[in-house]
């Protein structure tokens, strides 16, 4: 198939954009906690924060209507095209079976992610962010 290398590239690109996002989702609320806890006040930069919260909003909405993320759904359909085996569940699912041989029901990633959601908005009451240079200041 002479289209597979783009498809395969783009593929690729979009699980490495995935990841990016789980990573940001995941280490956002991390580094808020921590980064509060040390002083950082440039994590509670408004727009890192609004970013941060539509972040997880848009996953766990998406997970209480059962939908796959459209990145997901764009990879597997890349992978098609490139003439490969798509994904026959979400992304993290996927990936945490492979990384972890855990297999679980859609509701428990979805369960999952809710919490994870709470989570980020106990962080944003907790610490709340901030607008203005201030916010980007980066001295402790």
């Amino acid at each position: 198939m002479s289209g597979a290398p783009p498809y395969q590239f783009l593929a690729e690109a979009v699980l490495v954009l995935h990841f990016l996002v789980v990573l940001f989702v995941v280490g956002g609320l991390a580094l808020v906690v921590a980064g509060n806890h040390l002083g950082w006040r440039w994590v509670n930069s408004f727009w890192l924060r609004v970013a941060h919260v539509l972040a997880i909003g848009v996953v766990v909405f998406q997970s209480w209507l059962g939908e796959v993320c459209p990145l997901t759904s764009l990879e597997s359909w890349l992978r098609v095209q490139a003439g490969s085996v798509p994904y026959t569940e979400s992304f993290v699912a996927h990936w945490v079976r492979r990384l972890l041989y855990y297999e679980a029901p859609f509701w428990a990633f979805a369960l999952a992610y809710t919490a994870f959601g709470l989570l980020v908005a106990a962080a944003w009451r907790y610490f709340p962010p901030t607008r203005g240079a201030s916010s980007l200041d980066r001295s402790v």
